[in-house]
C-alpha cells in the first residue's frame, strides 16, 4: 500500500472523490448507519490516504489538538471490506500516528473507537477512558494513547 499524506486544499478532485466515495461505501451502506459525514472538519484535517494500484483502500483524517478534541486525534479510520484481510488497517493507523507526532509535536492522541476495535486500538498503545457510548447508533468508546 503506498501512503500519501496531504492537507485538504491539496487534494486533488479524484481523490476527494474516493475519499468520500470510501466513507460512505463503508460508514453509510456497510455499517448502515445515516449520518452527516461531510461536517465542516475535512478543511481542517492532514488526510491519510493509502492506495493500491491507483484506488483508494484506506484512509484517515487527522486533528491537531484543539479542532476536534482537547487533544490531537485520528478519525475516519476506514479500510475497504475486500483490504482488510491484507492488515491495512495497521498500516494507515501507525501512518496517522506519525503525522501527528511529527505535524502537531505531541504524542497524547484521543480517539471515538467502535467498540468491537478497541483490541485494535490497544495494539496501537491506546487505552480506554470512560464508558461506552452511542454515536450515530453505533456502540463508541473515547481511547487515548499518551
Amino acid at each position: 500500500m503506498k501512503i500519501i499524506i496531504k492537507t485538504f486544499s491539496k487534494l486533488s478532485l479524484d481523490e476527494l472523490y474516493q475519499v468520500l466515495q470510501l466513507r460512505s461505501e463503508v460508514f453509510v451502506v456497510e455499517q448502515d448507519c445515516v449520518y452527516q459525514d461531510i461536517d465542516g472538519k475535512d478543511q481542517k484535517a492532514v488526510h491519510v490516504l493509502g492506495f493500491k494500484n491507483d484506488k483508494l483502500i484506506a484512509y484517515t483524517r487527522c486533528f491537531d489538538k484543539g479542532v476536534y478534541f482537547e487533544e490531537a486525534s485520528i478519525g475516519r479510520v476506514i479500510v475497504k471490506e475486500n483490504q482488510r484481510k491484507f492488515n491495512h488497517g495497521h498500516e494507515i493507523l501507525k501512518a496517522s500516528i506519525e503525522v501527528i507526532e511529527s505535524r502537531f509535536k505531541t504524542t497524547k492522541i484521543k480517539i471515538s473507537a467502535q467498540q468491537y476495535l478497541i483490541k485494535f486500538y490497544e495494539s496501537h498503545r491506546f487505552q480506554q477512558i470512560g464508558e461506552g457510548y452511542l454515536e450515530d447508533g453505533i456502540p463508541h468508546v473515547a481511547m487515548i494513547k499518551v
